[in-house]
Order: structure tokens, then sequence, then C-alpha cells
């Protein structure tokens, strides 16, 4: 399953791409804990856990930086017992502040393996609206903290 969404926030690109990548569990919806585990020179192979919840549903992942080029583009490959997650955020200065480009591709494991295609559309619609979600919360988060100051 694989989906791409933008938003664009008004806010410089380098406070955006540095809050997006340093304080996911302050504004990610699903999101709940992130720690990092081990730190490399240049972020890129640097491993972290995370816990989402989503409906009282906890889920852990192990992460793993991609690609870290800032203030443009950060990725991660998430590692969970029932499916795998590569997310990618591209960030692009525009006239406004900064669009920001969330690329995820979801890889289902075992049973959500076959899940995944019989109900593919359907899933692919939740993970649309969650991703909007994730989304506006990230522009909020950005904007009010700007507001400040």
């Amino acid at each position: 399953m694989e989906s791409r969404l933008s938003v664009d926030i008004n806010r410089p690109i380098a406070e955006v791409f540095e809050y997006s990548t340093n304080n996911l569990a302050e504004w990610s919806i699903t999101c709940v804990e992130d720690e990092v585990i081990e730190e490399k020179p240049g972020m890129v192979g640097t491993t972290f856990r995370v816990v989402t919840e989503d409906r009282g549903r906890r889920m852990v992942f192990q992460g793993v930086v991609t690609a870290h080029e800032p203030p443009h583009r950060n990725a991660v490959h998430l590692d969970g017992d029932q499916f795998d997650i590569d997310v990618e955020y591209l960030f692009e200065e525009i006239a406004s502040g900064t669009r920001v480009t969330q690329h995820s591709v979801v890889r289902g494991k075992g049973f959500f393996k076959v899940f995944f295609v019989l109900m593919g559309w359907l899933m692919s619609r939740a993970g649309c609206k969650a991703q909007e979600s994730e989304l506006a919360s990230l522009k909020e988060h950005c904007e009010a903290r700007g507001a400040t100051d």
C-alpha cells in the first residue's frame, strides 16, 4: 500500500525540518513514544524505537534512518511485527514557507500480506485519512510554535 500527501506550513524550511524530525512524539497523533537506540554520525543508520497507538491498540516498531539531508529530505524504515513501513519526508521551500510531502509504503507480513491484497482499497482510504491527520497536526504544531517567536 502506497500513499503520498503534502501540506503547506507557514514556517521556514529549516525550522520545519528540525521540528518534524526531532519531535515526532510531540506532533504525531499516533506516536506515543520514540527513543534513539544508537545515533550514527550524519544520522543515516541511526536506530530507534517507536511505539504507536491507534484506537487503543499499541504497536512497537524498530526503525533506522535511511536518508537525512537537511533541510530537504528525511527517510526512515520501520520494522513491525505485522507490517513494515518506509516513510520519506520531502521539504520544499515555497513563497509562504514550506511544503512537506510524506511518501509512505506499507508492506504487510504473514496474514497481513494477504489482508492487504484483499482489503487494500479500504486500508488505502483509511491510511490517507490518517496521513492527512498527521500532516495537519504537524502544520498546527509548527505554526503554533512560530506564533510564540
